[in-house]
């Protein structure tokens, strides 16, 4: 299985993604490969913020070695589950979709949670502390629920 977490920048929510889902990944000895992108090309090539290196770190997890990129028409072939932090990045991804299939692939990271609600992942990088912690949490929740609805974890 392979999945995809994308925000538009690729620096703050769908790197915090990616680590805490390899996170989990290694903790139950899972065949998951998990990566992150934007749908925009504002951070090709950077790290994390640091905030959100900061903030995953608390957590013995740590994304300083990724590096910003920006989704491609492609990435639809490459992965099995694509996951939005929020309305907007979903718009964009489905608009790249060329076929049912792909936009099949898509959905709002949240509504693993809260299905149906399309609650969106708050872009903390142009808030404080609290905002990254608040993201962590989020995502931790949305990962745990991504593992169990596909029969990838037990509860």
């Amino acid at each position: 299985m392979k999945i995809l977490m994308v925000c538009l920048g690729n620096i703050c929510r769908s790197p915090m993604a990616e680590g805490i889902m390899r996170s989990k990944v290694k903790l139950h000895d899972l065949n998951i490969m998990v990566d992150s992108c934007g749908t925009a090309a504002y951070h090709i090539g950077e790290a994390p913020d640091f905030r959100a290196q900061q903030t995953l770190k608390k957590h013995q997890t740590d994304i300083s070695g990724l590096k910003g990129r920006q989704f491609t028409v492609n990435d639809f072939d490459e992965f099995d589950l694509i996951f939005t932090m929020d309305e907007s990045n979903y718009n964009n991804i489905i608009a790249l979709a060329r076929t049912e299939a792909d936009k099949k692939k898509v959905e709002m990271i949240m509504n693993t949670v809260y299905s149906g609600e399309n609650i969106s992942v708050p872009d903390p990088y142009y808030g404080g502390k609290e905002g990254f912690d608040h993201t962590y949490k989020m995502l931790d929740l949305a990962c745990d629920y991504i593992l169990n609805d596909y029969g990838l974890v037990v509860p």
